[in-house]
């Protein structure tokens, strides 16, 4: 079994824990999570990370490694997960890369891009921040992460300014580090390993389970759980670990309200749902975009036994 790795995919609540916990009681095997939500300790019920039970049952990578004020990139994800499944294979066990943050995956298999995609709600914010704050104040923030680049440019070169802040909100890198990887020639460093993807083929089931998801992080106190990490004076909004899905629903809504009680809460679970479907949305538009992935059917009755089946075949292993 030396060596043998596998991805497991899918948008979020489509149940790839469940999936990953069930193939690791079948076969010798660790996780390594694939979320870049579950790095952030503190942050355990809005971001459904797996228990301290499932934990304990089955070791896992790449949770709880950083506080919520520290930051995190996916050149960083790359080496840290190249570690954990080398030192799972020395072991003799399969690593099962679990998660559902697409740019980890894509980096991982095919290496950094020269530079990366630019999401558009990043520039569109970052635009409308320099336009209310001013282009000195941007650039003193583009020093606090990445001070290179800062360096080269005038306080006032609004266009150079929202191009770097873009490449590193996007991507979690400096823009100084994506451009002395380029020069080196060495960012793309490919990887190969099979990929499931859990698919639901009915919408309506998964917007479901992402509205009782919800409901149910909230039962178990994630506003509590939120409420103690605005009590920190460390943390805000230009944090990757407070714009996580339903983390930033309820801090810009905290911003204005100053709680989330009545009308707000519905609105917190309103907002905080809808952006979790427009992830999901996100994500499965990305998995459809891999040619040879496994699909399987989440919503299938025969899930479970698909899941198993493919998994053996995929790795050539054979049932205990």
């Amino acid at each position: 079994m030396t060596g043998k790795t596998l991805i497991l995919a899918g948008p979020t609540a489509a149940g790839k824990t469940a999936a990953a916990l069930a193939i690791a009681a079948q076969w010798p095997a660790e996780i390594v999570s694939v979320d870049s939500a579950l790095i952030y300790r503190g942050m355990d019920i809005g971001t459904a990370k797996p228990s301290m039970a499932e934990r304990a049952a089955v070791p896992h990578h790449l949770i709880d490694i950083l506080d919520p004020a520290e930051r995190y990139n996916v050149a960083d994800f790359v080496r840290d997960a190249d570690t954990a499944i080398a030192e799972i294979h020395a072991r003799g066990r399969v690593a099962i890369l679990a998660g559902g943050t697409m740019l980890y995956i894509k980096a991982w298999l095919e290496g950094l891009d020269d530079m990366p995609a630019i999401d558009a709600e990043v520039r569109l914010r970052l635009t409308q921040q320099g336009i209310a704050q001013g282009w000195p104040a941007m650039h003193a923030r583009l020093t606090q992460v990445d001070a290179i680049t800062a360096a080269r440019l005038a306080p006032n070169d609004s266009q150079r300014i929202q191009r770097a802040l873009e490449v590193f909100e996007s991507s979690g890198i400096p823009l100084s580090q994506w451009q002395t990887q380029s020069s080196a020639g060495g960012a793309k460093a490919r990887r190969t390993a099979p990929l499931i993807s859990l698919e639901p083929t009915d919408r309506a089931w998964l917007h479901s389970r992402i509205n009782q998801r919800f409901e149910t992080m909230l039962d178990e106190g994630f506003e509590a759980e939120l409420i103690k990490l605005r009590a920190r004076s460390d943390l805000n909004l230009d944090l990757p670990s407070i714009r996580c899905v339903g983390y930033r629903q309820a801090w810009e809504l905290l911003d204005v309200h100053g709680s989330l009680s009545g009308d707000t809460r519905r609105l917190w679970i309103e907002r905080g749902s809808a952006a979790t479907r427009q992830l999901a949305k996100r994500q499965l538009t990305w998995l459809r975009g891999m040619p040879n992935r496994h699909t399987i059917a989440a919503d299938a009755p025969n899930a479970a036994t698909d899941l198993m089946r493919v998994t053996e075949h995929l790795l050539g292993l054979q049932t205990p």
